[in-house]
């Protein structure tokens, strides 16, 4: 009986090991995960400077939850992170089967809306709120956290974010510069690309990022107008003008500032694409993220300057 004791507890012990293996072993990768890496790392980075979410976490989450983009709710509802509707969700809805059957899940208008989402989800929850506590590049506590918290109900959540983590390098996002997500452009930095009646400021080295004909920057921990005026060579009061600010106002990390004076509209491909409210956002902030003029957004949707925004609104934005 004693021989039998140990015989299974030798196996119990084994079975442990081989499962513990299993996790620390990398993914092979493929083919689609790639692509859909390649696709919204990104956007994954630029959320991380907005809402201070390790990139890491967020690209996982992505591969994970909608199966790099392939599942049915990811392609019926551009829903990439599993996020049910809950008492305060107002938006679009759609139906699957998960824990239960016929749940209500989330759906957006675009795949961006649905990252930006996920950052809003995390941040405004209080059983999130200790993660926020961490280090950007602490991807193993975030993702043993998210489970803690309640994310998923999967047993291996943790192990299995962690694991597409270091089979694809995502940690390495967590270090990565501020760049452009799919709907802003690209990056064009140096001096070869002219703005205003010259060239951008040379005398720079953070990166500036071309959009809706314009060029911005990303604001940095302690940056000012005072600061950024000196370094990029535009007068304070201008470089305050130009995103509809007072010289003395303080700047946030994360906010973006444009270089010169925004357009009066949209790109074209938003002429017939609503811009849907989301909470924590304001009309200012709509109109940074497009590159307009706040003026025109108002005058564009018939709103006085007195509107009261709402979230689940659809603003004209072209």
């Amino acid at each position: 009986m004693q021989h039998m004791k140990k015989r299974n507890t030798l196996l119990a012990l084994a079975f442990f090991v081989s499962c513990l293996c299993a996790f620390s072993q990398k993914l092979p990768q493929n083919e689609t995960y790639l692509k859909y890496i390649s696709q919204y790392r990104n956007v994954a980075v630029n959320e991380m400077y907005r809402y201070g979410i390790p990139a890491s976490i967020t690209m996982a989450q992505g591969l994970l939850e909608s199966g790099a983009g392939q599942s049915e709710l990811a392609r019926k509802a551009n829903n990439h992170f599993g996020i049910k509707c809950g008492g305060d969700w107002n938006g679009p809805t759609s139906y699957h089967d998960d824990d239960a059957t016929g749940e209500c899940f989330r759906s957006y208008d675009s795949v961006l809306e649905s990252f930006e989402d996920h950052s809003q989800f995390l941040r405004v929850r209080e059983r999130y709120s200790r993660l926020f506590k961490l280090k950007r590049t602490d991807y193993k506590g975030w993702a043993y956290g998210l489970k803690a918290a309640g994310y998923a109900t999967s047993p291996t959540y943790a192990q299995s974010l962690i694991r597409i983590i270091e089979t694809y390098e995502l940690y390495k996002l967590d270090t990565a510069a501020p760049v452009l997500s799919q709907t802003q452009g690209e990056a064009v930095g140096g001096a070869t690309v002219g703005y205003n009646h010259g060239a951008l400021p040379s005398t720079t080295s953070r990166p500036i990022y071309q959009y809706n004909k314009n060029y911005y920057i990303v604001v940095k921990q302690g940056d000012t107008f005072r600061s950024l005026s000196k370094e990029l060579g535009i007068s304070r009061r201008k470089l305050a003008s130009y995103n509809e600010r007072n010289k003395d106002d303080v700047l946030t990390q994360g906010e973006i500032l444009y270089l010169k004076k925004k357009q009066s509209k949209a790109e074209k491909k938003y002429k017939k694409v609503p811009h849907v409210v989301k909470a924590g956002e304001s009309m200012y902030t709509i109109a940074q993220r497009y590159g307009m003029r706040l003026d025109k957004l108002y005058k564009m949707n018939h709103l006085s300057a007195d509107y009261k925004i709402r979230v689940g609104d659809k603003l004209k934005v072209r």
